[in-house]
């Protein structure tokens, strides 16, 4: 069967069946090109980091100490290819010596990186906490947290800043770090989520195509396993606020009709300028307000974020539910803003912020309990170039998890992996029981371990059922009393025959809304609307395996040919035939030597090669004084199937030229092809292309998506700039481009997309005009 017949009759996310009986996974693991390793001398005895850096350096010096802290790290690839990981073991072991010998007000009196973002996060420290801790060393704060019960911890953990806590955690080993976790804990206010012996879940009931339904029984089905008692997540496929209030409006009616808008919220993760908006003409509806934040202003500016702004938004949370905040170890280094420090010490800047908007809000007059404010750390989604193995996840997590704690932060875990990461499905579990033990706030939540939308490995229903089976974990006690009032777990907290049957949760809702049908109609729409569920290729998980904790045995075996498929479309190359097949396709290539170091050295994706660059100049030279007021590119990107998959390009080339014409736009006659190409590959390709144009203009990047979905889905990210703007090199980024994302026959249909493209496209060119 092809893959189209294989989604609708698996009932999940397609894959293509080898003929091999399983896939031949391309091994080359040859290492990016990286910075030389941090070399150190042996420190004398008792030496601190100061007294080295004035032994060696005659005085401070800021990249050598940056060096010293990076060097203190475990290994990860993200430190190495930034220049500040240790060279040996013996450097490691040396530099984590020095900080030992180093006393916190040193460390505190000595920035690594000073801007807006770390000013804000020294607002919230307690001087009276730090006078306490001020004069010891590094190694005596170890001692501290390993030793002291809790209440001496909370004491004086608003006295730490975020460097000295992202400095003392790179001194414990993993054991200790779950140690000093197993004690610390900062629950919602009048919830137990974050207490200790609980782990909650935020559902994240993901859609290709944000199709209600599909989200809505992702809930359902959740619930029929007695998960999901934080937050109702959705990460949307567009940001449209429409789409974002359609989708907010159908989470908040589900809580409503339990009676549970007191109990969690719902969030659609769209920017939270959208979220805002949404809540203007629909107030009451969008529960928390999310937003990824990184711990820099320059990071941040990518995410088209900023104090002031983050300020602003969060003086209106006022509420019970006020901040969902994302971060992860690697995003400001791979977004080009690693700023010369370590990845430990930009995560630890960024609870820092979260810590500082959070000390801006005031206590409910009624209940005298802040709104809610939590974290959850996205370990391990960016990919291989922050770090590879599931050793280096684990130790992630671990470090992220106390961090969160000691700035007083509920802190959940996405324990994930990318599927160009060396972590596969049985590794995952295995990172899992490592991580446990650490007691992280909560974990995410989906039908399996696959991520229908997002194309990554992640936390199920059946692994949060079997963590708590493992480790005796509970979730808060509100929604444990909901589930057994719901008939899914019994009084005695024991599955029931309708556990894991998420019709049974439908016809409780439908119940709860006053439906007057039978149950035998109810179950008979809740078959068929699951059936067109998983035509669509979203997951349903239903019923389990030999233990309740198993995933049923089908569905176990679809997740792993999902696997096979996206390892095999990772490797894949173009055809030349089919690039051949591109009318007038000018074909480009990037710095990467080949698909290994593309996929392992991202940066090398994202600059273009000395030839492109020529071929770029050429096609300017040749439009003269006419140029034209977009231009067409396409990059093979993660997943090279989601282009030469039959009707997948086609339409949507066809398609987007018609609807340029229609709005009046003139479209390059020559696509760009980029081999190896990212996304910033495009925005170079404008620089270029753009840089001394009179008018606005635009590029349209067509890019292969992460596979995992079996869907092979593609992007289009859309950017608009003046030449002024064009010719700043780094100046166009990700903060002012939109996209769409889940393009394929079997998701969103290419034409629809290119047209939806179009549309956006156009209001891009007339916000940018008005402000000519």
């Amino acid at each position: 069967m092809d893959r189209r017949e294989f989604i609708i009759k698996a009932g999940i996310m397609g894959t293509y069946i080898l003929a091999s009986g399983g896939c031949q996974v391309k091994q080359d693991l040859r290492k990016p090109t990286a910075a030389p390793g941090v070399s150190l001398t042996a420190p004398r005895k008792g030496e601190a980091v100061f007294e080295y850096l004035n032994r060696m350096k005659g005085g401070f010096d800021q990249e050598l100490y940056r060096q010293i802290l990076g060097a203190a790290n475990a290994f990860k690839e993200g430190d190495e290819l930034l220049g500040v990981a240790a060279d040996s073991e013996e450097t490691r072991s040396f530099a984590r010596t020095l900080l030992r010998n180093t006393k916190i007000k040193e460390l505190d009196q000595h920035l690594v990186f000073q801007d807006e973002v770390y000013d804000l996060t020294l607002e919230a420290i307690d001087p009276a906490a730090q006078d306490m801790v001020q004069d010891w060393t590094l190694q005596g704060l170890v001692q501290f947290l390993l030793t002291a019960p809790e209440k001496e911890i909370q004491q004086v953990m608003p006295g730490l800043s975020s460097d000295v806590i992202g400095c003392v955690v790179k001194l414990m080993s993993n054991e200790e770090l779950i140690q000093v976790s197993q004690k610390v804990f900062n629950p919602l206010p009048g919830s137990k989520i974050g207490s200790k012996g609980y782990l909650s879940a935020r559902i994240q009931p993901n859609s290709p195509t944000d199709n209600i339904d599909d989200i809505i029984w992702q809930v359902f089905d959740a619930w029929s396993f007695a998960v999901g008692d934080l937050v109702l997540g959705t990460n949307p496929v567009s940001s449209e606020p429409e789409s974002v209030a359609r989708i907010e409006q159908a989470l908040f009616d589900i809580l409503v009709t339990f009676k549970l808008e007191d109990t969690l919220s719902n969030c659609v993760l769209s920017h939270i300028d959208i979220q805002a908006e949404v809540e203007g003409f629909q107030p009451g509806t969008t529960g928390i307000w999310f937003q990824s934040l990184a711990g820099t202003v320059n990071a941040n500016r990518t995410f088209d974020v900023s104090v002031e702004k983050m300020l602003a938004h969060t003086r209106q949370r006022t509420g019970q539910y006020a901040l969902y905040i994302e971060t992860g170890q690697g995003a400001d280094f791979t977004n080009g803003h690693g700023e010369g420090f370590d990845m430990v010490l930009h995560e630890s800047r960024k609870y820092g912020f979260v810590r500082a908007l959070k000390s801006k809000m005031k206590p409910d007059p009624q209940t005298g309990h802040l709104p809610w404010v939590h974290v959850n750390d996205v370990a391990g989604f960016i990919g291989p170039e922050v770090f590879k193995s599931k050793e280096q996840l684990v130790r992630c997590c671990l470090e992220d998890t106390l961090m969160g704690k000691l700035h007083g932060l509920p802190i959940g875990l996405d324990i994930c992996s990318t599927l160009h990461m060396d972590v596969s499905l049985e590794d995952l579990d295995w990172c899992i029981e490592q991580v446990m033990p650490a007691n992280p706030a909560y974990l995410m939540a989906l039908p399996t371990k696959n991520d229908p939308m997002l194309s990554y490995l992640t936390t199920s229903f059946s692994d949060h059922v079997r963590i708590r089976e493992q480790f005796g974990y509970k979730i808060n006690d509100a929604m444990w009393d909901f589930f057994q009032q719901l008939a899914v777990i019994d009084a005695n907290g024991n599955p029931t025959a309708n556990f894991g049957d998420p019709i049974w949760v439908y016809y409780q809702y439908l119940k709860a809304k006053g439906e007057k049908r039978s149950k035998a109609d109810i179950y008979t729409e809740g078959k068929q609307k699951i059936a067109e569920i998983q035509d669509r290729g979203v997951p349903i998980a239903q019923g389990y395996g030999e233990n309740i904790w198993d995933l049923e045995p089908e569905l176990n075996r679809q997740v792993h040919r999902l696997y096979e498929d996206a390892k095999e479309s990772i490797w894949a190359e173009i055809e030349p035939e089919f690039l051949a097949g591109i009318p007038a396709a000018i074909p480009l290539v990037t710095q990467s030597a080949d698909r290994t170091d593309y996929v392992y050295h991202p940066e090398s994706g994202e600059k273009l090669s000395a030839e492109a660059i020529i071929q770029l100049k050429e096609l300017r030279k040749s439009w003269g004084t006419n140029l034209p007021d977009a231009q067409l590119m396409i990059s093979d990107g993660l997943n090279p199937r989601a282009l030469m998959d039959d009707g997948h390009l086609t339409p949507f080339l066809k398609t987007v030229k018609e609807e340029m014409k229609a709005v009046g736009k003139s479209l390059s006659k020559n696509p760009l092809f980029i081999t190896h190409g990212r996304v910033r590959a495009g925005y170079a390709c404008g620089e270029v292309l753009f840089k001394d144009a009179d008018r606005p203009k635009a590029i349209l990047h067509i890019i292969g998506e992460r596979p995992g979905s079996g869907h092979h889905n593609y992007s289009i990210y859309l950017t608009v700039a003046d030449g002024k703007t064009w010719a700043i090199p780094g100046e166009v980024d990700h903060n002012i481009t939109r996209v769409i994302s889940g393009i394929s026959d079997t998701a969103l249909p290419p034409a629809q997309a290119a047209k939806e493209a179009v549309g956006i496209l156009k209001k891009m060119f007339e916000g940018v005009e008005s402000k000519a």
